[in-house]
């Protein structure tokens, strides 16, 4: 990553405040499960050899190294160091499979940078790694934390992942109908 996109999310961590680094590591996981959920569409198309299990264990295993994890399944773990091979390989085919989450995978990663910043975790090989992979697009800015998580609950709502929550208050019409339901 050039020097200038290093000190954009340095000069971003020190204007975040720390009350706000849980929600965003919500939505860090969130898009995370987004990945994972096409990802693992993929693989189920394209590896009918393999066990569902081990499909699952491939998706997870290579979302994990992405964004620097380990699972919370220990078969994740041992799935992904008995087939280094082929994770590094999905890894490297990953801005294929998923060229429409590049732009929240960048903003996810960014954020976790910056999370990790101020909790005093050095999480920058991940942003290296995805620029290796094709997966940072450096083009874009860094969104503020707001903007952020609004653009993770709407990708998270067009996949079904989480519930779409109403921006506007309901019309007059929509009150009544909730009031005599209640």
């Amino acid at each position: 990553m050039n020097s200038a996109a290093q000190d954009t999310v340095k000069e971003a961590a020190s204007t975040v405040d720390t009350k706000i680094i849980p929600v965003m590591r919500q939505a860090i996981t969130t898009v995370q499960m987004i990945l994972f959920q096409h990802l693992k569409k993929s693989i189920f198309q394209r590896y009918t050899d393999f066990s569902e299990k081990e499909k699952i264990r491939l998706a997870g295993s290579v979302v994990n190294n992405l964004y620097g994890s380990d699972a919370v399944d220990s078969q994740v773990n041992l799935f992904a160091r008995n087939h280094r091979e082929l994770v590094e390989k999905e890894l490297r085919d990953l801005s294929k499979h998923v060229a429409e989450l590049i732009p929240h995978i960048t903003d996810s990663l960014r954020m976790q940078t910056l999370c990790d910043n101020q909790e005093g975790i050095h999480s920058m090989p991940c942003l290296l790694l995805a620029k290796e992979l094709d997966l940072l697009d450096e083009e874009r800015e860094l969104p503020m934390p707001s903007t952020f998580m609004q653009s993770v609950r709407k990708l998270g709502a067009e996949t079904g992942l989480v519930k779409h929550i109403q921006s506007s208050p309901p019309l007059p019409e929509q009150e009544k109908t909730a009031a005599k339901k209640e």
